[in-house]
């Protein structure tokens, strides 16, 4: 995962790699759909294996048509269904050992049961009714 993140090529090598000019990697950071890490200076972009990624990404979806504000929604909706999926996940485990723990195992109890009080049926559950 780090090898992923860790920010590594120079510009030319960054657009190189994903088939773009390197101006059109300094729109796409203007305009907010990639952000590469910057030396200590601040002066030079340096893009990781995930940034490559999101390049191409960004290219197919240049291929299939899209403008860059629809690019960077669409984006955005990747990652929040990615959270959601890795949300869902974390759930369903917690749902698992829950259910695999006794001491959690919740039954239902029958209705006759739970509203019996002092030896007495409440009037609601008159069967003459």
């Amino acid at each position: 995962m780090k090898y992923e993140t860790q920010a590594v090529y120079v510009i030319s090598v960054a657009a190189e790699l994903a088939g773009m000019h390197p101006q059109t990697l300094r729109i796409y950071e203007r305009r907010g759909l990639v952000q590469p890490a910057r030396t200590a200076g601040g002066k030079q972009r340096r893009y990781s294996n995930a940034d490559i990624a999101q390049l191409l990404r960004i290219a197919e979806l240049t291929e299939l048509g899209m403008n860059l504000e629809g690019i960077r929604q669409v984006m955005a909706l990747e990652i929040q269904v990615a959270q959601l999926k890795q949300a869902i996940a974390q759930l369903q485990n917690q749902l698992e050992r829950a259910q695999s723990n006794p001491q959690t195992k919740y039954g239902l109890v029958p209705v006759k049961q739970t509203t019996m009080f002092f030896g007495r049926t409440p009037s609601i559950l008159d069967e003459e009714r």
